[in-house]
């Protein structure tokens, strides 16, 4: 009876972990269709901006732009985007090789890097690896906003505009389905059109309202006040807060989706086991009233 008994306590623990697991499977559904409307729902602001870079350029010389200036040599900044929680597969380890192969393939010390971590894991990952960490930001809530995110941005930036940086680069999560997430790590300084362009690509449509967006492939004539280079400055800084930002979103989503994805499996997995132990509580059961019943015939017949 003993090994019945924890045969049944195991059944319930099972059935309790499915519970659970199901609920955590619900709460990142929803968490991951926010993010994933609320990076959709950038690329009109994205393809305007481009719009309007593509307008200046023929009005002025946008290399001369501080962010748009390609040093020839200089330091290496990755602006890392991992989660703070686990329970999300591989999403976070994903990222973290990703980088690796990055500072692998181009070389790099860890004198020529200076990391900025979005995460607790990545920031983690920077510590452990003995990697300059300038900044960190932890708990970064779903729910902020653009022009909220521009103090983690503007940090980015004044390394940039400091000097002895060459590039700006993020690390983070693409999303690009449910069951599908791609690591990556892109340039973001200097900026260029065909990275913005390249942001646009990345956000990709879906049915609904943002699925008749125009292509904004054309280029607006504009009348520029007060000058092309003052609206520039103004145009760029916010060009690159969106593509960090975007690339934030993704990876909220990837987090959330990979962790709706591991939560399904887990709830599976844990009906999977509560089935399995309850055939063996049941064919133990059986055993034992089948025991019990030969015992009793057992003793009837040596009475007789």
């Amino acid at each position: 009876m003993a090994s019945l008994k924890n045969i049944k306590l195991k059944i319930q623990s099972y059935k309790k972990t499915g519970t659970v697991t199901h609920a955590m499977e619900a709460v990142s559904a929803v968490k991951m269709r926010k993010s994933q409307e609320r990076a959709i729902s950038s690329r009109p602001y994205a393809r305007a901006g481009l719009r309007v870079l593509a307008g200046i350029s023929g009005s002025t010389n946008v290399a001369r732009h501080s962010l748009m200036h390609v040093p020839a040599e200089g330091k290496v900044v990755i602006i890392i985007i991992t989660s703070d929680k686990g329970l999300a597969g591989a999403l976070n380890s994903a990222v973290i090789r990703e980088t690796e192969k990055f500072i692998k393939e181009e070389n790099l010390s860890r004198d020529d890097l200076i990391f900025l971590c979005l995460g607790k894991r990545g920031y983690e990952f920077a510590l452990r690896s003995g990697y300059n960490v300038v900044h960190f930001h932890t708990n970064i809530a779903d729910a902020i906003d653009e022009r909220e995110f521009r103090v983690i941005t503007d940090q980015a930036i004044s390394l940039y505009r400091a000097g002895g940086v060459r590039e700006v680069r993020v690390a983070y999560t693409n999303f690009r389905s449910i069951f599908e997430q791609h690591p990556a790590v892109h340039k973001v300084l200097p900026l260029s059109r065909r990275a913005v362009e390249h942001m646009v690509e990345e956000i990709l449509p879906v049915r609904g309202k943002y699925a008749e967006v125009e292509n904004g492939n054309g280029v607006a004539v504009y009348t520029i006040e007060p000058d092309a280079d003052e609206v520039l400055a103004a145009l760029v800084p916010r060009l690159v807060n969106i593509a960090i930002f975007h690339k934030m979103l993704e990876s909220k989503a990837s987090e959330h989706s990979a962790r709706m994805v591991a939560m399904k499996n887990a709830t599976d997995k844990a009906k999977e086991m509560a089935g399995e132990l309850t055939r063996t509580f049941n064919k133990a059961r059986q055993a034992a009233i089948t025991r019990e019943v030969s015992e009793i015939t057992s003793g009837i017949e040596a009475m007789k």
